[in-house]
């Protein structure tokens, strides 16, 4: 779909569950994709709640937004942000998001764990797609160094869900 891959149902479905359960109202998508994961995300979120998608391609904005359309999703529930997701997400307010799902590069996972614990409140979920390493490189590189600070930041609860690439989840405290 226009270069990207769109989340697994198994993927969907968690996320969706994710955000039902702390009855999510603000939520940062770091990597829009093809509109996928925005879709489950909005399905699980309190009403009147906006999802926050940041992506460097407009094309993946563009595809997003029609796909959000179509799903019966108000132009006003989903703000898209063109940008690197890295000069965006300082400007993002601490402490104001619910729930952070990452589907972006692995190789930044880390520098997102560190963005996403700033943004999230008490009780919030950061959430990491394709988290478990399947090979050598600077990617699975990424996904592990993920998974090594995840597992020995006391500011945090882990869980890793064996779902597609791996689910790598972390409540703030």
């Amino acid at each position: 779909m226009g270069g990207t891959v769109p989340v697994t149902p198994a993927t969907g479905a968690a996320l969706r569950f994710f955000a039902t359960a702390i009855a999510a109202k603000a939520v940062v998508e770091i990597g829009t994709g093809c509109g996928s994961s925005g879709i489950w995300l909005l399905r699980g979120m309190r009403p009147g709640g906006v999802l926050t998608s940041v992506d460097t391609e407009p094309e993946y904005h563009r595809m997003a937004r029609k796909v959000f359309t179509q799903a019966g999703f108000a132009a006003n529930q989903a703000r898209l942000i063109l940008g690197r997701s890295l000069d965006v997400l300082p400007r993002l307010s601490d402490g104001a998001y619910d729930l952070v799902f990452c589907d972006a590069d692995p190789v930044a996972y880390p520098e997102y764990l560190t963005a996403s614990i700033r943004l999230l409140r008490a009780g919030g979920i950061a959430v990491f797609n394709d988290a478990l390493p399947r090979d050598a490189g600077p990617a699975e590189d990424g996904a592990r160094e993920l998974a090594d600070m995840i597992r020995i930041d006391d500011r945090v609860v882990p869980l890793l869900l064996p779902i597609a690439g791996g689910l790598l989840a972390a409540i703030k405290k």
